[in-house]
């Protein structure tokens, strides 16, 4: 089934979304103050898994 473009781009903005949240609430729950940038390796693994998972699911769900 094809979406049209504006439907895509809303899941795409979801799924975005949701990933910038995770990134940020994995590198808050990280951090320490003798390892700053260990945190914010963390939440970048965050938000790439999870706008991978998320948009892998969403597009098998259309």
């Amino acid at each position: 089934m094809k979406l049209p473009p504006t439907t895509t781009l809303l899941v795409f903005v979801i799924c975005l979304l949701i990933s910038v949240i995770a990134g940020l609430l994995g590198a808050w729950l990280f951090h320490s103050p003798t390892k700053p940038r260990a945190a914010i390796l963390h939440g970048a693994g965050c938000f790439a898994g999870t706008l991978t998972l998320c948009m892998v699911v969403l597009s098998t769900l259309f």
